[in-house]
C-alpha cells in the first residue's frame, strides 16, 4: 500500500526506509548534542581547557584545535583511543586518559566522540 510523504506518494517499502533514515539521524544528532553538552562541561570532559572548538567559549591552546576531525581520525575507534587514553599513541602526553582514569563513562567517551568526529 503507498504512502503520502509531503505531497509525494511512495510505496510503503520506501516510506519506512526513509523513516528508519529520519529516526537514525535524529539518534545520531541526540548523541552529537549529549557529547557536545559533556565536551564543554568544565567538570566533566572540559575539552575546551585545551582546545578551540567551534562555539566553545574561552578555549585553551595547548591542543590542537578540533577541526576537519574526520579527515584527521577517519576510523571513529582510533578517534576513541585517543579520547580514552592519548598515552597509548604519545606516552609524554598530557591529554588526560579519560577511560583509565574514570574521568569519563564508556558511554560518555562514545557521545564526546560523537560530537568530536562530528566537527
Amino acid at each position: 500500500m503507498p504512502a503520502t510523504i509531503g505531497t509525494r506518494t511512495v510505496s510503503t517499502p520506501v516510506a519506512l526506509l526513509l523513516l528508519a533514515l529520519s529516526t537514525s539521524a535524529l539518534a545520531d544528532q541526540t548523541l552529537i548534542d549529549e557529547g557536545r553538552e559533556i565536551a564543554f562541561d568544565r567538570k566533566k570532559g572540559n575539552c575546551l581547557s585545551c582546545h578551540a572548538i567551534e562555539g566553545g567559549e574561552m578555549p585553551g591552546n595547548i591542543g590542537p584545535p578540533l577541526l576537519a576531525m574526520k579527515a584527521r581520525f577517519p576510523e571513529p575507534s582510533r578517534l576513541k583511543a585517543q579520547i580514552s587514553d592519548a598515552r597509548t599513541a604519545n606516552p609524554d602526553t598530557i591529554m588526560p586518559p579519560f577511560g583509565p582514569n574514570a574521568i569519563l563513562t564508556e558511554a560518555e567517551i562514545e557521545k564526546v566522540v560523537a560530537f568530536i568526529h562530528s566537527l
